[in-house]
């Protein structure tokens, strides 16, 4: 009892009856979040629909979710409701010990020597993307980061090229986003028997890739052939505790998540970045001459990342302004979990987003300002741990992060030296599954020629 009364109050934010704060929270999430944070501080609690939700946004908070008291928390059953339909029993949704053994068996496939035979691949798919491009030409920003990202992730994952067949993938991809985030929105899943369009349509675009990757995987199987791809280091994998592999759907579930999550993220951050790049000529100028001073008009290699350090600013900056993964799968405290004097309650949804954090001025001074020279070491030795989160954190952080950092600076890095984008267009984000642009960033290309070395 003596407990009871030095607990701290959480803030509570009223709703309206039975939905709670569900329309204000589907009508515009970022401004909602933001808001809700910007009016009651680091911790607060309101209701969506019957789920009693607290929504973290101090650094300390999020760090004990997702390190320090990560085993009270499990997904919510919202979350693995919606994911598990197309993603299935991959990474982003298991639990407990199922999810140590997956992601023991799983992490080999991205050691640093493994993915670090993939720099050139990034490099030669965008080159050949932009054999297609030329001066005055006009493009989507975001459907050729989305090609290139696709691309990439089919031949490191699958050894295989884009066919029509991988095309189709992309509709697949964007109808589950769009199906999971009405989800979220209304806070519940349609049953599968219900004979409504949405759910149809999300059978069907499961259905599309399931056909693309478990026939892979068949075909796979069948040759025995180790093409040192990471599906080859999917089917090779065994536990070291019995031996035991992968069954084929534990195989298609984690190859599935590699896929969606691989080449969305990337595609979305890259958009992003060179969209932020057209709006900021100086930021762009800087980029160019340092670009021109490593690499003199030759393609990057990943030997050159080290010289490339503006580089690297301009992808940490964009995804500070537009994290791909702007809010985290909620989590739900196994037991009543106690932060700093609060109580989180067994049974409640736990809301982190990058995003909040990542426009918060206690830590980003101008948050809204595009700024790559932020970064700066001393800026980054004295952020807090959890106030730039772009891939998660703890145990359960991206598995793919370093793969996708090198991917996004080596692809920008050789988009950047040839070529500049006029983009006239002011575009907002869209939060589905992934912060993605809201409909197409129409860009006219402007070729460049790199300076040599020897004018700096």
């Amino acid at each position: 009892m003596i407990g009871a009364w030095i607990m701290k109050p959480i803030p509570y934010v009223a709703g309206v009856p039975v939905l709670g704060k569900l329309l204000d929270f589907s009508s515009d999430q970022l401004h909602f979040l933001q808001s809700i944070a910007a009016d009651y501080g680091d911790i607060v609690h309101y209701r969506l629909l019957t789920n009693d939700s607290y929504q973290l946004n101090h650094p300390d908070y999020i760090q004990q979710v997702l390190v320090t008291q990560a085993d009270k928390f499990e997904k919510s059953a919202l979350d693995r409701a919606i994911l598990r339909r197309a993603l299935g029993d991959g990474l982003l949704i298991t639990e407990g010990k199922f999810y140590r053994r997956q992601r023991k068996l799983v992490q080999p496939a991205f050691h640093s020597k493994r993915i670090s035979a993939y720099a050139d691949l990034m490099v030669d798919l965008t080159e050949r993307l932009m054999d297609d491009w030329h001066d005055g030409a006009a493009i989507d920003v975001h459907e050729a980061m989305s090609t290139v990202t696709r691309r990439i992730v089919l031949k490191a994952l699958f050894d295989t090229d884009e066919t029509p067949e991988t095309e189709e993938i992309a509709e697949a991809v964007d109808t589950i986003n769009h199906i999971s985030e009405d989800a979220y929105k209304r806070g519940f899943v349609y049953p599968e028997w219900l004979p409504m369009p949405s759910v149809r349509a999300g059978k069907r675009a499961v259905a599309q890739i399931d056909r693309l990757i478990l026939g892979i995987i068949e075909e796979r199987r069948q040759s025995g052939e180790d093409k040192g791809d990471l599906l080859s280091m999917l089917l090779l994998a065994q536990d070291e505790d019995d031996g035991a592999g992968m069954s084929d759907r534990q195989v298609r579930d984690e190859a599935v998540t590699l896929f969606v999550a691989g080449h969305e993220t990337t595609a979305n951050a890259l958009s992003w970045a060179l969209y932020l790049l057209a709006r900021h000529p100086a930021v762009e100028a800087k980029l160019h001459a340092e670009l021109d001073q490593a690499l003199a008009g030759r393609a990057p290699t990943l030997s050159d990342l080290a010289q490339l350090p503006y580089t690297d600013r301009i992808i940490k900056e964009a995804m500070r302004l537009y994290p791909p993964a702007w809010m985290l799968n909620a989590r739900t405290p196994l037991e009543d979990v106690t932060i700093d004097g609060y109580t989180l309650p067994r049974g409640s949804m736990i809301f982190i987003s990058p995003y909040v954090m990542h426009h918060d001025a206690r830590y980003f001074p101008e948050p809204d300002q595009f700024d790559p020279d932020r970064w700066t070491p001393a800026f980054e030795k004295a952020l807090p741990r959890y106030a730039y989160f772009p891939f998660g954190g703890g145990p359960r952080v991206c598995i793919g992060n370093s793969f996708a950092l090198m991917e996004a600076r080596l692809v920008l890095a050789t988009v950047a030296q040839h070529y500049t984008f006029s983009i006239t267009d002011t575009i907002k984000p869209e939060p589905l599954v992934t912060l993605r642009p809201h409909g197409e960033i129409r860009a006219t290309l402007k070729q460049r020629v790199a300076l040599p070395a020897a004018a700096f």
